[in-house]
């Protein structure tokens, strides 16, 4: 017989709700606007490279912290983009993925009993991530409509045990674009107590309305004390591809490829290949990626708009969060009411609560994603016309 059902880490987070909403969009024959991943197809250059690359057999072991060619071509565009100095050698490391790079780099980085400082409502992996690397999250409130944070607050929640704190910009699931100036603010705190700056830019091409992408390690002072992570996923809509990166300090790229090395060995090989190609794309295909997901936004938000939900206008990335209200619905919380939605309505979106420490301040919150076809979005609205005709029970 085991002893226990499992550690005391697993036990201080639950299963994946995005993912759940997923399944449940599966089960119920739903329009899947919950998980972030795009239902059109990825760039025919990166799919002719790949599959030159499997012809080419390259199908064995990568070099463990990435192919030279990919790490070669992550260094000279983040360089030519943000004019910051990368060394391919001593700090690109590939990994499976943003996800594995996330929780890499803090298992590299963290000690048990060090504090991650999270903003909420935030992107659902980071809290399990520092639980997993033994640290204490610790959250600090981004307020809506603008998605701000207090100065005051965030000061505070600094300390002699801080070790890192984990931004993304573009923001999942809020929109938010943060500003020069709010990174000022986290980089004079950061600089004060000796605190590693953690930065999810995973959208950084996927912005809005004229806003600007502006990586952390481009702030006075941060450059050697920020971790930038990225990936192909969003850029390509390759989310199944698993091919993500850090930029490090080269004295804790050693560290990150270390626990990379025993944690995943490597991402896939012709993959990697075909991600050095997929950087290598004109800077049309970034403005065309932006324009078409500012199409999308527009039309999903008159849609729920329409339908009575109050969105709040995202800046960046592709998702909208919204607010609702239960009583004219009927439901006691965003969780009964994204049930209803998906089982009786046939559209899926995450519930609010997901998003925060504190679920109260998502009880009356949805996430849509919008990185779909167009016939997809409307599809979902000939489904949300429903709403007030079916009743919740």
């Amino acid at each position: 017989m085991t002893q226990g059902v499992g550690s005391k880490k697993a036990g201080q987070f639950t299963e994946s709700v995005i993912r759940e909403m997923t399944r449940l969009s599966d089960e119920h024959d739903g329009v899947n606007l919950s998980q972030g991943f795009p239902d059109f197809p990825a760039p025919d250059a990166i799919k002719t490279a790949a599959c030159a690359a499997i012809q080419a057999d390259d199908n064995q072991y990568a070099l463990t912290w990435g192919a030279t060619p990919l790490r070669e071509a992550i260094a000279t565009d983040f360089t030519r983009r943000y004019g910051v100095p990368v060394n391919p050698d001593t700090q690109v490391t590939v990994c499976c993925g943003s996800t594995e790079a996330m929780l890499t780099t803090l298992l590299a980085s963290v000690d048990p009993g060090d504090e991650v400082i999270i903003f909420e409502p935030f992107y659902e992996n980071y809290g399990p991530d520092a639980i997993l690397s033994g640290a204490v999250p610790r959250y600090v409130t981004l307020r809506e409509p603008a998605w701000t944070f207090d100065p005051d607050e965030l000061a505070a929640a600094f300390n002699d045990r801080t070790r890192a704190i984990l931004i993304n910009s573009p923001n999942n699931p809020t929109g938010k674009v943060f500003t020069p100036e709010e990174l000022g603010v986290i980089a004079g705190l950061c600089q004060q107590w000796n605190v590693l700056a953690v930065t999810d830019e995973i959208y950084e091409h996927i912005i809005y309305d004229g806003a600007r992408h502006v990586p952390m390690a481009t702030i006075d002072g941060m450059v050697d004390r920020t971790v930038t992570i990225n990936s192909l996923s969003k850029t390509f809509s390759v989310t199944g591809w698993r091919v993500g990166w850090t930029i490090a300090p080269p004295e804790l790229t050693g560290a990150i490829r270390k626990v990379h090395d025993f944690v995943t060995v490597g991402a896939a090989a012709p993959l990697q290949a075909a991600g050095a190609v997929a950087l290598e794309l004109p800077d049309s295909y970034y403005r065309g990626l932006a324009d078409s997901y500012e199409q999308r936004r527009n039309l999903l938000m008159e849609i729920l708009e329409r339908h009575g939900f109050n969105c709040y206008r995202p800046s960046g990335a592709y998702y909208i969060m919204t607010d609702i209200d239960l009583t004219s619905v009927g439901a006691v919380d965003d969780v009964e009411f994204a049930q209803y939605l998906v089982r009786e309505i046939g559209v899926a979106a995450v519930p609010g609560s997901s998003f925060y420490r504190n679920t109260e301040f998502g009880r009356t919150k949805l996430r849509f994603c919008f990185c779909k076809q167009e016939e997809t979005l409307r599809e979902a609205d000939r489904r949300l016309a429903q709403l007030g005709v079916q009743a919740i029970g």
